[in-house]
């Protein structure tokens, strides 16, 4: 569905795609989230500050680079919590024995989002209307997840090192949401990686993903092969029009000349 946001990978800032995914728009910039960070950083150091400014611990830490955010542009679990409490949303480990965690692997399909984090990739996996989708930036455009697929898939991510989180609190309404709820998506071709297509250097990371859910190529040649069905078909029925007509007239015509 062309409604769903999602953005492509751009350098190392998969924390701002996976926000914006979780959000559905571009709610948050690198800006944004630099800025988080170093409050982080100073209400550590802070922190770090009550037990002397010239002890062993605090100088170790001034050392140390942030552990919030580096240069290539990745944002720590912490700094994408505190971006998330503006909308009033949390994070919970899904492996953990929170009672909403249990309860969530049990029935993941009734839950709203997960986040997902491995080394310093961060996607999000988000139901639109009554489906669920996996937003990951490093896609050419939105997966379309079955019910019945969601649980074995969080399973995957886990066995591949993945740490999980589920999304609680209410998400922002958005367009692709509304649009869901009324009609379903249907994905026959699956997007592909980025990095396994030609084309990845020009991709549009606009936000705006042009549907993956229909091989435009393949329509088209649907309507094509249709019109010319059409076109074909009345050029027959024009046809036994036509032989129709002359057969009455041939039937009329001695009748026709005796009554002249």
């Amino acid at each position: 569905m062309e409604a769903i946001f999602h953005e492509k990978q751009e350098g190392s800032l998969c924390a701002q795609h996976c926000l914006n995914a979780l959000l559905q728009g571009s709610y948050l910039t690198p800006i944004n989230l630099a800025d988080i960070a170093l409050r982080l950083d100073e209400s550590e150091r802070e922190h770090m500050a009550e037990a002397g400014v010239q002890s062993e611990d605090y100088m170790a830490f001034l050392r140390q680079p942030s552990s919030n955010m580096d240069d290539s542009g990745f944002f720590s679990i912490q700094v994408i919590s505190e971006a998330l409490k503006v909308w009033n949303l949390d994070l919970i480990p899904y492996s953990s024995q929170d009672p909403i965690a249990v309860t969530a692997r049990g029935n993941p399909v009734e839950q709203c989002a997960f986040i997902c984090n491995f080394k310093e990739h961060w996607l999000t996996i988000r139901k639109l209307g009554h489906q669920w989708f996996n937003l990951n930036s490093l896609l050419t455009g939105p997966e379309l997840i079955s019910d019945t697929f969601l649980a074995m898939f969080l399973a995957q991510l886990q066995q591949e090192g993945y740490s999980i989180f589920l999304i609680t609190g209410e998400l922002p309404n958005c367009e692709a949401d509304q649009l869901l709820k009324i009609t379903r998506a249907f994905q026959p071709i699956k997007p592909q990686l980025i990095s396994d297509t030609d084309n990845a250097g020009s991709s549009d990371n606009s936000g705006k993903n042009p549907t993956q859910f229909i091989d435009e190529d393949a329509l088209q040649r649907a309507l094509a092969e249709s019109r010319e069905m059409l076109e074909a078909e009345d050029a027959e029925l024009q046809r036994a029009v036509r032989l129709s007509m002359e057969g009455k007239c041939d039937r009329t015509s001695p009748s026709t000349r005796q009554a002249l």
